[in-house]
């Protein structure tokens, strides 16, 4: 169901704030309760009409004989009624302020009234469910109707769904517990699960105390969810001691938000990235027990199982055995995929219309030296290879440029934040970045053609529980720039990384603040004269949760690029996965890049590229290839 803009029932939960009479009669504070509802964060605010002559009989309007209670209803109803020109206000103001106006219509003329209005939607109150002639006249609007079904039968509930089927209306039902507050017992959450089965599109409309009951329906279900807003609970009024404060929706929204993007679709169980990283640190893999000639027909006694997860899983364990080994396997090397094939993907000869790379570790430099010939190097320090001697690991000179990335964690579990308030954190961060300039000044006599080798940095500024205030966000950029002022970057040139907004530190998600949108990026980096690594996959998923085009973010941040991590990206933490597999149209950034940086360098970042000789690189630079 649609309104407006509204999609109802594909994922986005419908906030509404029933305000109905808590304005108690007063249109300034029916707007202060508008403006309420609206910076809390809700989609809709809902007040109600009544013309009474067309709801009450006459007798009952006189008080001949009423009970007592029907006449405290009648009496604060004649006294907190809005006029019909305060409503046309509200909804005028509603619409100025970008938040949906609905009212609750109890008799046919407020439906006329509410026509003339141009209001998108109705919303039908409890007490009408079992009204066929109002019904009737709603549907004949042609109007999605929202419909709460307390106070009604499953009976009485069934009929009004087939009465509205017919009439091939659009509408939603609400679970509802029509007393003000609600007993807890008394709710009946699960009707919800058989209220779906009359009708798809099930919400709730809440009126217990609190906001629990509210997000436990969320999580059962519920597309729409309605409460009562109120300035103060105490008031006078039957609504108030059922409805929440301006904090207390607040809560609910923030609530739901967070719930409605942890329930998924529930299709398919993928791999979080976090997941992903966690599994390779925890997991288990099959990996050779003895050092294996090319040829070797498997046996048990070849294969164990020993952590961490890079390889086979176990579960092939028997579908390993009996295979002919294409490739020699040193002792406790990982078993892959390729192995249950016939084919294994090795390295090509690449022609490019720019520099590429491959990304290595002092330990396996050797190892992809002698595979390929690329045109850079780019070295990926851990914090324990900076401890280590290169010279261990290189020797001689080598005809091709090179690139260092920084770690992004050093001892101790400290992550490398250049922005960080806290300054005895950021001294410690700068020293460990000197200590990577160092080491990229000492790598220079193995590359002598690189005369100012490049640094990829992830700077910092991110935070554990949300993201950073808009307003916070230029003091993490300047503590950046004290920051560089503070290095001695002679022969090295530093270069941001562009970052995602939701990086993994530690096999858990955190916020990233800086180093994201392109205006700050473009900003910034004329402004300290900085160039980019522009990280494709990350900045991809920056795209898909801020709603930008992604194409259009290329082309402005190529101009100050000088350095390319090519991965493929899927959603919003889809990171780093093989070209092709995710939601990047390579030869439309292709295009981009060849204009806007035509000279920057590039290297395949693919999640776990360097498994099985570097399988995930060779495929990347396969499908690159006429690409960039």
């Amino acid at each position: 169901m649609k309104i407006t803009h509204h999609k109802i029932g594909y994922g986005r939960i419908f906030i509404i704030a029933e305000i109905g009479n808590n304005h108690n009669g007063s249109l300034a504070r029916a707007i202060e309760l508008v403006d309420l509802a609206k910076a809390a964060g809700v989609d809709c605010v809902k007040f109600q009409m009544r013309h009474l002559q067309q709801v009450y009989r006459e007798r009952t309007l006189r008080k001949d004989g009423e009970d007592l209670s029907t006449e405290y209803v009648l009496d604060l109803l004649r006294r907190f009624e809005l006029t019909l020109d305060e409503h046309l206000h509200l909804a005028q103001y509603c619409a100025n302020k970008n938040i949906l106006y609905l009212c609750t219509p109890w008799d046919p003329v407020s439906v006329d009234v509410l026509e003339s209005f141009g209001v998108p939607a109705y919303k039908v109150a409890s007490a009408d469910v079992t009204n066929l002639p109002l019904l009737d006249r709603l549907a004949a609007t042609g109007k999605p109707l929202i419909l709460s079904t307390g106070m009604s039968t499953e009976e009485e509930v069934r009929t009004t769904v087939d009465f509205l089927t017919r009439r091939k209306v659009e509408f939603a039902l609400l679970h509802c517990n029509s007393t003000y507050p609600a007993p807890l017992h008394d709710i009946n959450l699960r009707w919800m699960a058989s209220l779906a089965k009359l009708h798809p599109l099930v919400g709730y409309s809440g009126h217990e105390r609190g906001i629990n009951v509210s997000l436990a329906a969320v999580a059962l279900g519920a597309t729409i969810i309605e409460r009562h807003l109120t300035l103060d609970r105490g008031m006078e009024g039957p609504d108030h001691a059922a409805s929440l404060t301006y904090a207390e929706l607040c809560q609910l929204v923030e609530g739901i938000r967070e719930i409605e993007q942890a329930l998924g679709t529930g299709d398919s169980r993928p791999l979080s990235q976090g997941e992903m990283i966690n599994r390779e640190n925890l997991g288990k893999s099959l990996v050779a027990t003895v050092a294996l000639s090319k040829g070797t027909v498997l046996k048990p006694e070849h294969i164990k199982v020993r952590s961490p997860g890079q390889g086979l899983s176990p579960q092939k364990y028997e579908a390993l055995l009996g295979r002919t080994l294409q490739h020699h396997m040193q002792e406790e090397d990982f078993f892959y995929m390729s192995d249950l094939s016939d084919r294994r993907v090795e390295p090509g000869s690449y022609k490019f219309s720019r520099s590429w790379g491959v990304p290595v570790r002092y330990h396996d430099f050797g190892v992809y030296s002698a595979l390929v010939k690329p045109d850079l190097w780019e070295f990926h320090l851990s914090y324990s290879d900076m401890d280590l001697n290169p010279a261990d690991y290189l020797s001689g000179t080598y005809a091709a440029d090179f690139v260092v990335h920084a770690p992004e964690l050093f001892a101790n579990s400290m992550l490398m934040d250049l922005a960080t308030p806290d300054e005895a954190y950021r001294a410690a961060s700068l020293k460990e970045t000197q200590r990577v300039i160092e080491i990229t000044r000492s790598l220079k006599r193995f590359f002598p053609k690189t005369a100012k080798p490049l640094i990829v940095a992830n700077i910092g500024g991110f935070s554990m529980d949300e993201p950073l205030p808009a307003d916070q966000i230029i003091s993490y950029y300047e503590r950046f720039a004290r920051s560089l002022e503070e290095l001695d970057m002679e022969g090295v040139e530093l270069i941001p990384q562009t970052m995602a907004p939701f990086p993994w530190h530690f096999g858990g998600q955190r916020y990233q603040n800086i180093f994201v949108k392109i205006d700050e990026i473009l900003q910034w980096c004329h402004k300290l004269k900085l160039r980019m690594c522009f990280d494709i996959s990350h900045s991809r998923l920056t795209c898909n949760h801020l709603g930008v085009d992604f194409y259009e973010f290329s082309r402005q941040i190529a101009p100050i690029t000088a350095h390319l991590h090519i991965g493929d990206a899927k959603g919003l933490n889809g990171e780093g996965l093989q070209v092709g597999e995710g939601d990047i149209d390579f030869d439309r950034l292709g295009a981009v890049l060849k204009h806007g940086c035509p000279s920057a360098s590039f290297i395949p970042e693919i999640w776990q590229g360097h498994k099985n000789g570097g399988e995930g690189f060779w495929i990347a630079m396969e499908r690159l290839e006429g690409r960039l």
